[in-house]
């Protein structure tokens, strides 16, 4: 499942990252994004969903939400 279909509120394990971009890849990675990682979407807006990873909050697009697999 992607991270895009998943539930608010529910931590999910992240299985992996399918951007076929190795500079996608380091940016999430420097997010704390990556395979094995625990994330949750908080909420979702018109323009994307709103993650926690770790300690943090982002902002995401419904695009980038396609690619992280859960």
């Amino acid at each position: 499942m992607t991270l895009k279909n998943a539930s608010e509120g529910i931590e999910y394990i992240i299985r992996s990252l399918e951007t076929g971009d190795e500079e996608l890849d380091a940016f999430l990675f420097s997010l704390g994004c990556y395979g094995g990682e625990k994330i949750t979407v908080i909420s979702r807006r018109r323009s994307g969903m709103v993650i926690a990873i770790k300690d943090a909050r982002y902002h995401i697009d419904s695009h980038l939400g396609e690619l992280i697999i859960v």
